[in-house]
């Protein structure tokens, strides 16, 4: 999940699918669309198993589309897991579960000085809420570091909407990379609200 920013410095696109409901433009907290998902811990560790399941995620042509990301081929993708996310001590990942099945993942990790957020979740998850829930569960229980970073491509409405939601600010106009996708750096400088409004 990294390409060129228009600085050229590799960065992370952290908004990779319209997630969850348009409808829905509540401020962070629970949002009624999720609310059934408000009692059940949706976050685990990554496992190996996962691996393949986050494949056939980002091979999905809408993800890609939205996200502005091109994916990868499995041996890629695999050593991009094994090397960058797992074995990075900065890293924390996170495998999103719902009913036994694996609905995407979410992870943080510093790099040029930020600490950076990115999550990716299957198709057949988008507009159920499970994203909203995801990323509250995970940033009151799992990354508490402060401030938190994330680059979204600026036609990504729906991912957009979910780090707004969450309590992200975008810190300026969105910056024209070398590849010509447009990209928003959101900064997030609190601890959500776990309770519910």
């Amino acid at each position: 999940y990294r390409r060129k920013s228009a600085s050229g410095r590799v960065a992370t696109s952290a908004a990779f699918a319209a997630l969850d409901d348009p409808q829905n433009t509540r401020s962070f907290g629970i949002p009624a669309a999720v609310s059934r998902y408000v009692d059940q811990q949706m976050l685990r560790d990554v496992v190996e198993d996962d691996l393949p399941i986050f494949f056939e995620h980002q091979r999905d042509a809408d993800a890609r589309r939205m996200a502005a990301f091109p994916g990868r081929d499995w041996d890629a993708f695999v050593v991009h897991w094994r090397t960058k996310v797992l074995a990075e001590p900065s890293a924390k990942a996170r495998t999103v579960e719902l009913d036994g099945r694996v609905a995407g993942y979410l992870g943080s990790w510093e790099q040029d000085g930020k600490c950076l957020i990115a999550y990716w979740f299957g198709k057949e998850y988008w507009g159920r809420g499970v994203a909203t829930a995801a990323v509250a569960e995970f940033l009151t229980a799992h990354e508490s570091r402060r401030p938190l970073h994330a680059y979204v491509a600026r036609a990504n409405v729906g991912s957009i909407r979910l780090l707004e939601k969450s309590g992200f600010q975008a810190l300026g106009p969105p910056v024209a990379g070398e590849d010509g996708v447009e990209e928003i750096l959101f900064r997030l400088d609190r601890r959500p609200r776990s309770d519910s409004p």
